[in-house]
């Protein structure tokens, strides 16, 4: 793989060229990124109810795989989201994109919440659900990528890992929000009154919260990186045929490393509630107060972990990372499930400490991996691919492990072989920390060989 072009001690479009419009880019993304991932994370929280609704007549275990299965589904056509609007924001902006992308999430999220249910429709209720389910995941499939894109080309070249942990602190405290939301207005009425109109509520929230967030985005400019691409005539049209055919080492690179931040994220965010109900026999204000808990030291972590990375190197991070999570998961379900909120939060904290170490460089290293002009789409893809295929499919893998085995351990197993598999990659990646956002013009990219 060839090493990215070291920065120069030269300004030029690599610092922004008004400080204050960069704050303002780093809350645009945090208000932006807040609304979407609280749109995608209200599915995860409500696995119980709908569960109930949608799948009625099937026996509790298969209802909530079949619940955990539409949850998996939403991440096949990430990828898919993510070609598109790399694509589309390597072509006509970062800003653009992201304001678009927004508005779908909300739309579908919306839309779930007036879906009939099983009762009203029939078989009709859960394939409705499904469909809503993967345009969330088109939305989302260009998101993640594009935040990133976006604040490490608007942020400081020493504290991008800094910009980049804070963005993702705001695509993680909405599953925070979400799960004590959840439990408010689930604890905050009869279980009937729930079942009927209750669970509807943090769904249909969805359309004011990305109205707000569509309006913060467009009052945003778009990225110098991306202005300076459009001065000099150098954006992009065909940037997933130069990806495909330039940037292979890169993008399996990236599919790795990002293979496991999807593993342990979703392993925490959207499973671990549902293990410690249905698996450990917590009550469920323990297992969501506990989760919460959790995710806001994952929260408060992953900025503090990106500046380690500007200081010290991302690989180096990650390496520490991905190691720690083979050693804690183990000792981390244990401990988690021994009963008792202090226990739960301790064993989800021990998880969430390596886990902070690998998705503060994928966070930041997904967007320094590639060229300017071809970075969204590079960057979705690999980063999506990745989601698809591990992190869509952890919380029903955790829960098929754990029935298929009858042993309540075996989903700490799996991510055990995740982290040792994801070694290979971690080696792998080049040390971006010192690259320029801005490098290679179009004529350079095309030349270099496959």
């Amino acid at each position: 793989m060839a090493q990215p072009t070291t920065s120069s001690s030269s300004p030029g479009p690599e610092a922004p060229r008004d400080r204050r419009m960069a704050v303002r880019a780093l809350s645009g993304v945090a208000v932006g990124n807040f609304v979407e991932w609280y749109d995608f994370a209200v599915y995860a929280y409500s696995t119980k109810a709908i569960a109930t609704l949608f799948f009625p007549d099937a026996d509790p275990v298969t209802a909530l795989l079949g619940t955990l299965a539409i949850f998996g589904v939403t991440f096949l056509s990430r990828p898919a989201g993510g070609v598109f609007f790399g694509r589309l924001g390597d072509r006509i902006g970062r800003r653009n994109t992201l304001s678009i992308i927004l508005l779908l999430m909300g739309a579908a999220t919306t839309l779930i919440g007036l879906l009939p249910t099983y009762g009203g429709v029939g078989v009709a209720a859960p394939i409705l659900l499904a469909l809503l389910r993967l345009v969330q995941g088109f939305s989302a499939g260009g998101e993640s990528s594009g935040g990133a894109t976006f604040l490490s080309e608007y942020a400081p070249p020493n504290r991008r890992g800094m910009w980049s942990g804070l963005s993702n602190s705001t695509q993680t405290v909405p599953f925070a929000v979400t799960a004590l939301l959840v439990l408010a207005i689930s604890s905050g009425m009869p279980e009937e009154a729930y079942l009927t109109w209750g669970w509807r509520i943090p769904f249909l929230l969805a359309a004011p919260f990305a109205l707000v967030g569509l309006y913060v985005r467009l009052k945003l400019e778009d990225t110098p990186v991306f202005q300076s691409l459009q001065g000099s005539g150098e954006v992009e049209h065909a940037p997933l045929r130069l990806v495909v055919r330039n940037y292979k080492p890169e993008l399996f690179t990236l599919i790795g490393v990002a293979s496991l931040n999807a593993v342990a994220f979703y392993t925490m965010s959207s499973y671990m509630s549902t293990y410690l109900t249905e698996v450990a026999h917590l009550d469920e204000t323990t297992a969501l107060f506990s989760n919460a808990i959790a995710l806001c030291a994952y929260s408060v972590l992953i900025p503090v972990m990106g500046l380690l990375g500007d200081k010290y190197g991302r690989r180096r991070v990650i390496l520490a990372g991905a190691i720690a999570l083979a050693v804690t998961a183990v000792p981390g379900y244990l401990i988690a499930g021994t009963g008792g909120m202090g226990s739960a939060v301790l064993g989800q904290v021990l998880l969430t400490v390596p886990l902070v170490a690998v998705a503060s460089v994928v966070a930041v290293a997904q967007a320094e991996l590639f060229p300017a002009a071809i970075r969204y789409t590079g960057a979705a893809l690999g980063y999506n691919i990745a989601y698809a295929v591990f992190g869509g499919t952890a919380p029903f893998i955790g829960q098929f492990l754990v029935e298929a085995t009858d042993s309540a351990i075996t989903p700490a197993y799996y991510l055990i072989a995740l982290a040792l598999l994801a070694l290979v990659p971690i080696l792998r990646l080049p040390e971006t920390s010192r690259v320029q956002m801005l490098r290679g013009d179009n004529t350079e990219m095309r030349r270099r060989p496959a």
